[in-house]
């Protein structure tokens, strides 16, 4: 979510907090409407009070338009927050991180020795693909072995399905999974 848009939300919260509070001291004849209607008509008629008023007002007003109207989600989605865009001269495909997230980790899965994978993709300002994976692995596996395969695996496998070029691919192992014991009993 943009700036702005984290302005614009939290703003109007607590204005409808506030609007919320003095309808509901109203309601509860704890201040009365007169009382109300003298502090607001003193405000306008203070020179200073009403041109600050008005110009809080003005700001209140552009940015309910722009909230309103104005969505930053529609350029996240076709822009390198949601997906990576591919153009050709037939047109686009946008490829989200979630299905590139999900292709690592059928990757990962497919090693007998890695488990529970969990991957994050980020793009840098170049537009390069940084591929994070954490995973658990089994205490038989050789980790050095298993990462390295892993990481040519997930390059050339994204390359293949997507045509794009990995960075890096950053390997962290999350914890070290004991073999289950096996029971073997004569009868």
């Amino acid at each position: 979510m943009k700036l702005l848009d984290k302005l614009g939300l939290k703003v109007f919260s607590i204005l409808a907090l506030l609007l919320s509070i003095i309808i509901c001291i109203l309601i509860f004849r704890w201040i009365s409407v007169d009382t109300i209607s003298l502090i607001l008509n003193s405000a306008l008629n203070n020179e200073i009070a009403s041109n600050t008023i008005l110009t809080i007002s003005i700001i209140f007003i552009v940015l309910a338009i722009k909230c309103i109207f104005f969505n930053s989600r529609e350029k996240e989605i076709n822009g390198v927050k949601d997906g990576i865009v591919l153009k050709n001269d037939d047109g686009q495909l946008v490829i989200s991180k979630t299905t590139l997230e999900e292709l690592v980790n059928n990757i990962v899965e497919g090693f007998e020795s890695a488990e529970n994978p969990v991957t994050r993709i980020v793009l840098d300002k170049e537009h390069n693909l940084i591929i994070n994976v954490m995973f658990n692995v089994r205490e038989t596996a050789v980790i050095k072995e298993l990462s390295a395969n892993l990481q040519t695996k997930i390059k050339n496998t994204i390359k293949k399905s997507s045509d794009l070029e990995v960075k890096e691919v950053n390997i962290t192992v999350k914890e070290l999974q004991k073999e289950p014991v096996q029971n073997i009993t004569n009868i």
